[in-house]
């Protein structure tokens, strides 16, 4: 896990570098949060909260960032158990919802797509061949087609079949908040009537290169459908990776994955103690 976050918050690990021994100053600890883009609010939340010396200790600043991340993740149960992917397009989402598939196989999950994304030919098209590649079912229609009617039929799939995880792809036209909104909250209320409860978990998927821009979208899109949690993608691209600090805190949702690469494999179920620990080794200049 330690090996995984190091790889892939590679140029946040760089942007954080003070180094200095057992102990930094407070001034360079504020520089390196800011370079790697913890918001400014925070940064200077996490030095207040530090003992009052002047200088840091590697255990004292690990304690104060693990308390960004003390958000419960509601894990519900379900079979099948529905997740529903929401973003602006250009995040990942599409990708995205392949990646949580592959890991569901790789668990010994059986799966199905639902491509309700279907404003957009090519994210219909994308999603099919990620199918095919994975070797999962899919549930897709042409454009312009009815989503919700997608993610109702790939429900009603899942539960004929008796399939562990229907993973449904939406459209992000955030530009367009009246008729996206309309969409959505329609998706959620159909899923329902496929099955009550669906979707289970509403996932957000936020672009790690946007940093703390982010948020105005996380909050519009926690007011469409209120948000289960949140993945976090294209880390590895990034000397953004403090952003996760903004994210956790403004918008009080558990970090449940975090993308780090573009392979079927850079999908990793976010975990706190690691990434902080990461972060906190590079400041102090650990290898």
């Amino acid at each position: 896990m330690f090996d995984f976050f190091k790889k892939g918050l590679a140029k946040t690990i760089n942007a954080l570098k003070i180094g200095g021994g057992a102990e930094v100053s407070k001034d360079a600890l504020l520089d390196a949060l800011l370079e790697a883009d913890v918001p400014y609010e925070i940064a200077e939340e996490i030095i207040y909260y530090l003992p009052p010396s002047e200088k840091v200790s590697r255990a004292d600043l690990a304690r104060v960032m693990k308390t960004y991340f003390m958000y419960e993740n509601d894990k519900k149960t379900a079979k099948p158990f529905v997740q529903m992917l929401i973003g602006v397009n250009g995040a990942g989402k599409t990708t995205t919802v392949a990646k949580l598939a592959n890991l569901h196989k790789k668990a010994g999950r059986s799966v199905i797509l639902g491509a309700s994304d279907t404003f957009r030919a090519g994210a219909i098209e994308q999603l099919k061949l990620w199918a095919e590649r994975l070797g999962v079912p899919i549930v897709a229609t042409n454009q312009g087609h009815d989503p919700a009617s997608v993610a109702f039929d790939a429900i009603s799939a899942a539960l004929a079949r008796g399939i562990d995880n229907v993973v449904i792809d939406t459209a992000g036209r955030l530009q367009n908040y009246k008729n996206l909104s309309a969409e959505l909250e329609k998706i959620v209320r159909i899923s329902n009537k496929a099955m009550e409860g669906a979707p289970h978990q509403k996932i957000l998927i936020l672009d790690g290169t946007q940093g703390g821009s982010a948020f105005a979208q996380a909050k519009a899109f926690n007011e469409i459908v209120k948000v289960d949690g949140i993945i976090v993608t294209k880390l590895d691209g990034t000397a953004k990776g403090g952003a996760l600090f903004g994210v956790a805190r403004e918008l009080e949702l558990p970090i449940l994955y975090i993308g780090v690469g573009e392979g079927m494999d850079d999908l990793v179920e976010f975990d706190a103690d690691a990434f902080v620990e990461t972060i906190v080794g590079a400041i102090f200049g650990e290898d």
